[in-house]
């Protein structure tokens, strides 16, 4: 069982972020964590030439799927959520909906996404989460997130 991470202003790198996110390569789409209190958190995602979503969505003119950035956005608020449950190897957090998406300008290679997340509601196994992206201090996107809790199934060698 893991013990809730300190909800302090934190510095997490990828190591302390792949401790909580289950996601991996291709798909981890965080780089690190600058702040985490129990209602907000800001994350960092480094977009690089080297994305793998870039050699088709634009060869000539590579810019972030949407998609992307709200898999983002999401993944800074499963750290968030995740990171204040104790059995958080056992869960999952899963989004359920996103409302008010908007995508203000394109992101491409060489740009830092700033990614803030702020918890509107928590019940048991569902958040609420308002968040903004921004690259040099410029909205780049913006939603409002459901992510729900679920447990985790176990491998098929059971673990």
């Amino acid at each position: 069982m893991s013990a809730p991470v300190s909800l302090d202003p934190v510095t997490m790198d990828i190591d302390a972020i792949r401790k909580i996110l289950p996601h991996r390569y291709p798909f981890l789409l965080v780089d690190r964590i600058l702040e985490m209190q129990a209602d907000r958190v800001v994350g960092i995602k480094n977009v690089t030439v080297n994305e793998p979503f870039f050699v088709g969505h634009f060869p000539d003119f590579p810019v972030m799927p949407g998609v992307m950035i709200i898999e983002a956005m999401a993944q800074v608020a499963g750290v968030l959520v995740l990171s204040q449950i104790e059995d958080r190897a056992s869960k999952l957090v899963l989004l359920a909906g996103v409302d008010g998406a908007k995508f203000r300008k394109p992101v491409r290679p060489g740009d830092q996404l700033r990614i803030e997340m702020i918890l509107l509601k928590k019940k048991a196994s569902l958040a609420k989460m308002s968040g903004t992206a921004t690259v040099n201090g410029e909205v780049v996107a913006q939603a409002e997130m459901l992510c729900v809790l679920a447990d985790r199934e176990p491998n098929r060698d059971g673990k």
